[in-house]
């Protein structure tokens, strides 16, 4: 049975992947993706709601976002919103629906978002090693308080490295599949 620190390291590292992973979503790849248009929130009769929640988002060619919304007359205010995100990127609408052309990436735009990426990718790493940190710093006073004998405190520390190593070689690949996405538009 594996000791309850450990269970919440994994837990922590888990959730620092996800986290990893939705931010690399929203990098643009020069790929449509609807993933990018998931931080807009629509001026919905006075709320900010997310796009998603006001209209149905697609991708139906490499290079276009098709917004469907399911209220025809919030078009316009789902036009602001994508506008306003400054994402780059100008919706079209045609009374129906709204589509937004992705462009291309020039060759200086795409090396800073490797750059940004391989930022996003340091940080989980640096949020990956405070989460041992902080669960070698438990197992220590566990082991000092005499909760843990000398053998059990080694075995979770090899474990806990283990389970850290294990985490970082996803967020390289990760990173890897990200930058390989990049560089083959």
């Amino acid at each position: 049975m594996e000791h309850e620190l450990l269970r919440q390291a994994r837990g922590h590292m888990v959730r620092t992947l996800d986290v990893l992973q939705g931010e690399l979503g929203k990098i643009h790849t020069g790929r449509a993706n609807p993933s990018l248009l998931e931080t807009v929130a629509v001026d919905y009769y006075g709320t900010p709601t997310p796009l998603k929640h006001v209209a149905h988002v697609v991708a139906p060619d490499p290079d276009m976002i098709m917004i469907r919304p399911f209220d025809r007359t919030q078009i316009p205010a789902i036009e602001k919103a994508v506008l306003g995100a400054d994402l780059g990127l100008n919706p079209q609408n045609d009374g129906q629906v709204i589509r937004v052309k992705i462009p291309r990436l020039s060759e200086e735009r795409r090396n800073e978002l490797v750059k940004l990426v391989g930022k996003r990718a340091e940080e989980a790493k640096i949020a990956l090693r405070n989460v041992r940190r902080d669960t070698r710093e438990k197992l220590d006073t566990e082991k000092k308080d005499g909760r843990l004998g000398e053998d059990d405190h080694h075995r979770l520390q090899k474990a806990l490295d283990d389970l850290t190593a294990e985490h970082v070689k996803q967020v390289d690949e990760l990173v890897e599949k990200k930058a390989q996405e990049m560089r083959t538009l």
